[in-house]
């Protein structure tokens, strides 16, 4: 097994390996490998000018296996100020995610740039930190967490850094935002407050906004989560680098007792 999240087999495919694997249902990945892989596969469509991703939904179609992902990437909407791309992975034949991404041409706003927030004690200042343990899958062990507010051993809101093992691609170092996605699809597990053994909060999509480019490897979440009367939940979260925040993440949930079923 490749020491990464996956391994290249070449045109695109890839097998994902245990690290990749998650919570809720064995031989399923937590979905943070998952997005910044079609992160990556949005990244690595050719732009004709400088320009960054403004915003990234990863829609969640389905389980992803820990077995083998074909992804293709392309340009759905061209323009020269503002691209919509799209990404998609595929296990068996099967589509099981897709991601769309708001692609806009960079220009000078230094003189105007408004402050982003206030900033969270370092990842150095934090707590070593983990998840319940009864939480499995090997994801949750790949990311090496630090609480700075609350702790994601315990329920309700956190301020939690999170900083990959390993690579996401075996051989490659990964972007920064290759890394923040990789630990965004975490919101609503850092904010928990229901027990994972008795309910589902699992989420169908993360939406990301941004207003730079992260750097490093450690990322920030200071998130939360809440939950409505009729089985419906969000999980927001402030996503950091070492910087400061660089933008925002939100988890729409589906929230049922476990014997309810998952779908």
């Amino acid at each position: 097994m490749a020491d990464a999240f996956y391994a290249p087999l070449g045109e695109e495919r890839y097998a994902a390996t245990e690290h990749t694997s998650g919570p809720w249902a064995p031989g399923a990945q937590h979905f943070g490998p998952p997005s910044a892989l079609l992160v990556r596969g949005l990244e690595r469509i050719e732009a004709p000018h400088p320009s960054l991703l403004a915003r990234v939904t990863v829609e969640i179609l389905g389980p992803a296996p820990v077995a083998e992902l074909d992804q293709r990437s392309w340009v759905e909407r061209p323009g020269r100020s503002v691209e919509l791309l799209q990404s998609e992975l595929s296990a068996a034949g099967r589509v099981v995610a897709r991601a769309s991404a708001w692609r806009i041409a960079t220009t000078g706003t230094e003189a105007v740039a408004t402050d982003a927030g206030p900033l969270l004690p370092s990842a150095e200042a934090g707590t070593e930190t983990a998840f319940p343990d009864d939480w499995a899958g090997g994801y949750l062990q790949a990311i090496e967490w630090r609480a700075v507010r609350g702790g994601i051993s315990a329920p309700g809101p956190a301020a939690v850094w999170g900083r990959q093992r390993i690579p996401l691609v075996d051989g490659e170092e990964p972007t920064g935002l290759q890394r923040l996605f990789a630990i965004a699809d975490s919101g609503n597990g850092v904010s928990h407050f229901l027990p994972a053994r008795d309910w589902w909060f699992i989420n169908s999509e993360l939406t990301v906004h941004l207003r730079r480019e992260p750097e490093g490897e450690w990322m920030g979440l200071d998130a939360v989560t809440l939950v409505g009367p009729h089985g419906i939940g969000t999980a927001t979260s402030t996503l950091h680098d070492g910087s400061g925040p660089v933008g925002t993440g939100a988890q729409a949930l589906l929230v049922r007792p476990r014997q309810a079923g998952g779908e």
